[in-house]
């Protein structure tokens, strides 16, 4: 169970919860409609989120939808203990706490497995990579999965492709409104905002290194260059995964606006270093050497491993912390670098990160919800990696558009006939 007993950290949680709920109208009311049609009834639902206010809604919601939900971290600094306690007092059952030792984080993402659930959520792919590696015995009742990130839906995609993959599994970072909402415009504002939260620095006038342009890393050098900042663009010549290829990504960031040059040149540079690739050591020993004295590192990819910290601690006379989210590294020379959040995600490093927006998470959380309705209602689907389908990909964005008072014109039959036919555009 948590760690968190205090009455009055609970109540701040409900404060938190009730604050998000008013500002996700959306999530709130696909909750209400669960109330009432109870369509999770007799679903065990496993989660691994960042447990704060907004998964907070979301959890209630499928709760409310009469699945019986427990509930651990996708990162050992990301939880809000408040929020944990609220939600472990509402009747779901929480395994997490904020600042987890790496051996307590995987026990807790072991302790919501006991629970044999018939369904998934995982953020990262820990959970869904448990079940197929020391968890087996578990695959036979899971349903299906449900994937909240670039990450962990690369980790599953690498699953199938080597015929490892059991279970099906919703790519829910994939649909579209998610990569427009969530990975563009909530991970740009949240990692500006934690960024300027930890270190209380001007961003105008800096030179900000951005790695990696695919839609997360566009949207932070889109932010930085709004508020002042002369962006660099670091991209590799390389292929990953279905996206488009580094150098194409490349040319889209130089189209933008940006310079666009290798980490070597950029680490030279920098003034702040941005993270966003969901790859290993992207930042390494040479480039630091190479960095300006009080250069500052941080990350906005899943996993710490895209800036090497152990080899930055190594090379280090003196490490301290001057402040809370950051570690300093004195290294030979007397030159000072600086890493946020110990190279986790910044973004959702607590205190200073605090996630993404609610009207983001709203959107990103309703595909959630719904897909496991999907799940709940469906014969099991085949094993394998599966697109949100269209349906509830549009419905979420439609709906959203609608919560702020947008309404869009339907094409008339002529124009629907028009764009099917063979005449169309002559």
């Amino acid at each position: 169970m948590s760690k968190i007993k205090d009455p009055l950290l609970a109540g701040k949680g409900k404060a938190e919860l009730e604050w998000a709920r008013k500002n996700m109208p959306l999530l709130e009311a696909i909750r209400a409609k669960f109330q009432k049609e109870k369509p999770l009834k007799g679903e065990v639902i496993s989660v691994a989120l960042h447990l704060e206010k907004k998964t907070g809604v979301l959890l209630q919601a499928l709760a409310a939808g009469g699945a019986k939900v427990y509930a651990s971290s996708c990162n050992p600094l990301t939880t809000d203990d408040s929020v944990a306690a609220a939600l472990a007092q509402s009747g779901i059952e929480v395994f997490a706490w904020a600042g987890q030792s790496q051996q307590e984080y995987y026990s807790c993402l072991n302790s919501v497995l006991d629970a044999q659930p018939t369904i998934i959520i995982d953020d990262g792919g820990d959970l869904i990579n448990l079940v197929h590696t020391k968890r087996r015995k578990l695959l036979s009742a899971i349903k299906g999965a449900c994937e909240e990130t670039t990450t962990g839906v690369m980790r599953v995609l690498a699953m199938q492709k080597a015929g490892k993959l059991e279970i099906p599994v919703f790519a829910i970072n994939n649909a579209y409104s998610k990569f427009l909402l969530d990975n563009q415009f909530g991970t740009a504002q949240s990692t500006v905002e934690a960024v300027m939260r930890a270190t209380n620095k001007l961003i105008a006038g800096k030179t900000v290194v951005v790695v990696g342009y695919g839609w997360c890393g566009r949207g932070i050098a889109s932010r930085m260059k709004g508020l002042g900042a002369n962006v660099i663009v670091v991209e590799t010549d390389a292929s990953f995964g279905n996206g488009p290829a580094g150098v194409h990504k490349a040319l889209l960031a130089l189209y933008d606006g940006f310079r666009v040059m290798d980490m070597r040149k950029a680490a030279k540079e920098g003034d702040i270093f941005v993270t966003a690739t969901g790859n290993i050591n992207v930042i390494s020993s040479d480039h630091f050497k190479l960095m300006k004295n009080g250069a500052i590192l941080c990350n906005a990819g899943h996993f710490n491993v895209e800036i090497d910290e152990p080899s930055l601690r190594k090379a280090a006379e003196r490490v301290w912390q001057p402040k809370e989210n950051i570690t300093a590294y004195q290294l030979k020379g007397k030159k000072t670098l600086y890493l946020l959040s110990e190279g986790r995600l910044v973004n959702l490093a607590r205190p200073s990160g605090q996630g993404h927006p609610l009207e983001i998470m709203d959107g990103s959380f309703a595909l959630q919800a719904l897909c496991c309705r999907l799940l709940a209602f469906s014969k099991r689907l085949p094993a394998g990696l599966h697109p949100v389908p269209q349906e509830i990909d549009q419905e979420v964005a439609r709906l959203l558009l609608k919560s702020v008072g947008i309404r869009l014109d339907k094409p008339t039959k002529m124009q629907q006939k028009y764009a099917e036919s063979f005449e169309y555009g002559t």
